[in-house]
């Protein structure tokens, strides 16, 4: 099949490596050049409201997909008007709005945050009377790797708080002594078939991915059903076709979600190597109509984010059992460069790794609870 995809990062890059080897081939829409993607297939060049450029992408596609949540709604519409688009345009809309969301997921009768959404300096200081301090104010659309995001420890620090992200709606959230981060990464086919990887357990650092092992160490087989039936849930209601990821909280035994991606993603990328089927290849063939491949981990697996800059590589690659992926991208604070991911790594393996990548992380701990 002629597969469009939306967007032409490193996860756009990564939908077609994997759908290559299946006997599709990719084109790419994207507002921006230099993309990850230049080398696997060509690129339009086109504003997200350029109708007339929508219309021929689609005339080229068979289906059409997307590798970052923020594509406009309408866009998708526009779009789903000459040729299918999946995940479904309803789980942009969904997954847009961080009030929205938490909205549909209560609707559903899956825990989330505590939240409030505020539209004014008074009344985030009233939302945080309710909720208590501290808590975490948003902006409601966008914000990623900890943008757009503010943590207020007590009254004193909403005055800031305001200045820095007024002009945006926004939403408070309770703050959550969770247990540990985790996410569910699941997919569903056309026929309505549903699977779920092993949980995975992340590590942030500044807001950003730094580590995710799967399986995610220490979980029941009760936890690993609460996923499954909360993705379930969330897939069926959409009607969703593809790859989904969850991002949860743990809290003493007990799953809340945090957000939706509807894509691929980042605490996903240790199914390349360690999985049978990744999320990758299990996105183009849940799009394609073809039967979903083996979720089933190989091995335990950890994945770490290159972040800003390179290690050095040659003494990277000399771990035991390390697979590295490059994005092809310029180096830039802040910017996810590429990915290693260790396989069966040993305590002393992520500590070398740890030290290459510029710290000593407690992520190699085990977690109790």
């Amino acid at each position: 099949m002629k597969i469009g995809i939306l967007g032409s990062g490193q996860l756009g890059r990564m939908l077609a490596l994997a759908g290559y080897p299946l006997g599709h081939t990719f084109t790419f829409f994207d507002t921006a050049p230099n993309s990850a993607t230049s080398n696997l297939g060509a690129t339009t060049l086109a504003t997200f409201d350029d109708h007339t450029a929508l219309g021929a992408f689609a005339a080229a596609c068979d289906v059409v997909t997307y590798e970052f949540e923020n594509v406009p709604y309408q866009a998708a519409l526009t779009i789903n008007s000459h040729v299918p688009v999946y995940p479904p345009a309803r789980a942009l809309k969904v997954s847009q709005d961080r009030v929205i969301e938490k909205e549909f997921l209560q609707g559903l009768g899956i825990a989330t945050p505590a939240f409030l959404a505020v539209s004014s300096e008074a009344e985030l200081h009233s939302a945080c009377l309710t909720l208590g301090t501290p808590c975490i104010v948003k902006t409601r659309r966008l914000g990623y790797d900890g943008k757009g995001q503010v943590r207020i420890n007590s009254q004193g620090d909403i005055a800031g708080a305001w200045r820095e992200l007024s002009g945006a709606p926004l939403i408070v959230e309770g703050f959550i002594p969770f247990t540990r981060e985790l996410s569910v990464i699941a997919v569903r086919s056309i026929d309505g078939t549903v699977l779920t990887y092993p949980l995975a357990q992340n590590v942030h650092r500044s807001g950003i991915l730094h580590r995710s092992e799967i399986p995610a160490p220490e979980v029941t087989q009760e936890l690993q059903a609460a996923a499954y039936q909360i993705a379930s849930t969330v897939l069926q209601e959409l009607q969703y076709v593809g790859v989904i990821a969850i991002e949860l909280f743990d809290v003493d035994g007990e799953l809340l979600v945090n957000e939706l991606a509807p894509r691929v993603h980042n605490s996903g990328h240790a199914t390349i190597d360690g999985v049978v089927t990744s999320q990758f290849e299990n996105h183009i063939r849940a799009i394609t109509g073809t039967a979903l491949g083996s979720v089933e981990p190989r091995s335990r697996s950890v994945m770490y984010n290159l972040v800003g800059t390179l290690p050095d590589l040659s003494r990277l690659t000399a771990l035991p059992n390390a697979k590295l992926h490059l994005y092809g991208k310029e180096p830039r604070a802040g910017r996810k460069l590429g990915h290693v991911t260790l396989l069966n790594p040993s305590q002393r393996d992520e500590q070398t790794l740890e030290q290459l990548l510029g710290g000593v992380s407690v992520a190699v701990v085990t977690p109790t609870s």
